[in-house]
């Protein structure tokens, strides 16, 4: 009897190596927990199509917006473990909506598996060139002086502009008024359109705008300046030493996705960011390539989730 269930454990294991060595064997479908247009949906539609080709199949973008991305991490949360399902996870999806959000049916940790980071990418405060603050102190002195006057966009609660308008309004002691929006497609159109007047954006969202004379920058979020537009201050080298904030974008596929499948995803995607012309196309739109093993992510996650529960708790923010 013993010998037989150790036959049957042999075939198992052999079936199973023999459907993981097959993988892919049909389109993958990446949902992305924002809507087209936005900095996140760019990087990612960037990054897999760099994937598709290396892997040699088509892997479908699948755009599902809303809750500042609890929507669309929901959705992959609930998919099949099988390789065919995976999630453009951010810095929102996996610290800020679960830490601000009540109501969402996911753990980041519990019911994802790490796969690999894309990219790591700061914030740009842009502004509508209408609007008359062109430096961090100026929009300060302005927002003191009219308090509550000031409209800021986010892309909804929970998203890495809400939360950072929120840290950026704390720390610098203003009462500005944060008008939601139903993802960053949407907020990027409202500011180009007056709408709003400044937010802090994802710098492929905002970079191409900046460039184009339709919006004009006026700090970077980040420790440091960004590759893409060395001449652009940080908000702590502005006045605000304490302020410090960077989004990021990864791959994860639903709990319990086969190792084996996890580890040619890991490898394909650090593969297409070695691309010399991908790097280049990121880095030119504000996105920093920061390839690491899938190790590596997942304790990159914990850390994030950690760090920025501290900052919640510090901020006096409440999950709602």
């Amino acid at each position: 009897m013993k010998a037989s269930w150790i036959a049957l454990a042999a075939v198992v294991v052999t079936l199973s190596a023999q459907a993981a060595e097959k993988y892919p064997a049909r389109p993958i479908r990446m949902v992305m927990p924002s809507s087209p247009g936005g900095a996140n949906d760019v990087v990612g539609r960037m990054v897999m199509q760099k994937v598709s080709e290396i892997m040699g199949l088509q892997i479908v973008v699948d755009n599902r917006g809303g809750a500042g991305g609890a929507i669309g991490a929901e959705i992959a949360a609930e998919g099949a473990p099988d390789g065919y399902t995976l999630l453009a996870a951010t810095y929102a999806t996996h610290t800020m909506i679960p830490l601000l959000q009540k109501s969402i049916r996911y753990h980041p940790e519990r019911d994802f598996a790490p796969i690999a980071l894309f990219v790591v990418q700061y914030s740009m405060m842009s502004a509508h060139p209408s609007f008359q603050p062109s430096t961090v102190k100026e929009l300060i002195a302005l927002a003191k002086a009219k308090p509550g006057t000031i409209n800021y966009g986010s892309a909804g609660p929970g998203s890495t502009s809400h939360f950072t308008g929120l840290m950026f309004a704390k720390l610098a002691g203003i009462d500005i008024t944060i008008v939601p929006y139903k993802g960053g497609g949407p907020l990027i159109i409202a500011l180009l359109a007056g709408e709003t007047q400044f937010n802090f954006g994802p710098l492929p969202a905002s970079v191409p705008h900046i460039r184009a004379g339709k919006l004009k920058a006026i700090a970077v979020s980040g420790p440091e300046r960004s590759l893409a537009m060395p001449e652009v201050p940080t908000v702590a080298e502005s006045g605000l030493p304490a302020f410090s904030q960077a989004a990021w974008v990864g791959l994860v596929a639903p709990a319990g996705t086969p190792r084996a499948i996890l580890d040619q995803l890991h490898a394909a995607v650090n593969r297409s960011l070695e691309s010399t012309d991908l790097r280049q196309q990121l880095i030119r739109i504000g996105a920093e390539p920061a390839p690491r093993s899938r190790a590596g992510f997942a304790q990159f996650l914990r850390n994030e989730y950690q760090r920025y529960a501290r900052l919640v708790n510090d901020l006096g923010l409440k999950p709602k």
